[in-house]
Order: structure tokens, then sequence, then C-alpha cells
């Protein structure tokens, strides 16, 4: 019973002084009545508060039946939460801008993509390039003998990585 204090609580802002000065304004009828009803709704509140215990602990019993516990509860609770969240009109305005915003960044990205395989292929048409393709596939065919010029320009590099690699190896194994 510590808990159902029958003391009362003075209210926030309320302080002695002013209590004082308030008894003295009173008629002795006046805080009669007064105590009275203080005394009557002091006891509606700890009858209130013994009700409310009592039905907590029914509470708990039902939900121990059910085989309800704390973690249900929480997840029930989230799922409640993130459904009130999504139906909010905040909600709703964020994810639409945030929805556009992707997109217009999805369209940035393909776009940059597309620059920049345009500008390979400026500069693979580049007469610099092809000056430079020449000469590794002179390279080549003077590297890998009897094969024929020509090619992806990967497999001419390939090749002439290849065929470095392999005139290091036997000058090594002569020494």
């Amino acid at each position: 019973q510590g808990l159902l204090q029958t003391d009362s609580i003075p209210e926030v802002g309320e302080d002695a002084a002013a209590t004082v000065g308030m008894s003295e304004v009173l008629s002795e009828e006046e805080q009669d009545e007064l105590r009275k009803e203080l005394a009557k709704v002091e006891e509606e509140i700890q009858t209130l508060s013994q009700v409310l215990a009592a039905k907590e602990k029914h509470l708990a019993e039902i939900k121990r039946k059910l085989g309800i516990n704390s973690l249900q509860e929480l997840k029930q609770n989230i799922t409640k939460s993130w459904q009130d969240v999504t139906s909010t009109t905040a909600y709703k305005k964020t994810s639409e801008t945030l929805s556009q915003a992707g997109q217009k960044a999805s369209a940035a990205f393909s776009s940059v993509g597309s620059v920049i395989t345009k500008k390979f292929e400026d500069v693979r048409n580049s007469s610099t390039f092809k000056s430079f393709e020449e000469k590794v596939e002179n390279l080549k065919s003077k590297v890998g003998g009897s094969k024929a010029a020509g090619g992806d320009f990967g497999e001419v590099l390939n090749s002439a990585a290849n065929a470095s690699a392999t005139e290091t190896l036997a000058e090594q194994t002569q020494e």
C-alpha cells in the first residue's frame, strides 16, 4: 500500500504561501466542504488505483494463458507503429519525393554511362588510337610469328604481354 498514498500532492505551481493565503479568504463552512471533497476525491483515486492494479494483473494472466509474450507484443507494437507512420501524409510525400529523386538519379547515371561510352568510341576512332593500335599489331606480328596480324585490341595486348613474359622466362632459363 506504499504506492497508494492518501496524502494530497500539491499541484504544479502551488506553494505554501498560496495555500495559506487561500485559507484566509474561505469561510469555515467552505473549508470544511472542501476538506470533505478532498477526502472523497483522494478515496476515489485510491480505489481507481486498486482497480487499475487488479485489471493489469488480470490482463497479464489472460496474456499468459494465450501465450502472448513480451516479444510478440513488441512485434505487434512495431508493426502497428510502422503502419501508422506509413499512413501519414508526411511519409507519403517523403516517399514520393525520394522515388522521384531515385528516378532522376537513375536517368542521370544512364546519361553519364552513355556519355562515357561515346567518349570511348571517339577515342577508339581517333587517329592517335588507330596509330597506337597499328603499332601494337606490328609488335604482335613480330613477336607472335606466323599468327596473322589483326584481331581485337584486347587480344593483341594479351598476346603481346604473353610473348613478352615468355621471352623473359626464356632468358632467365638460359642464365
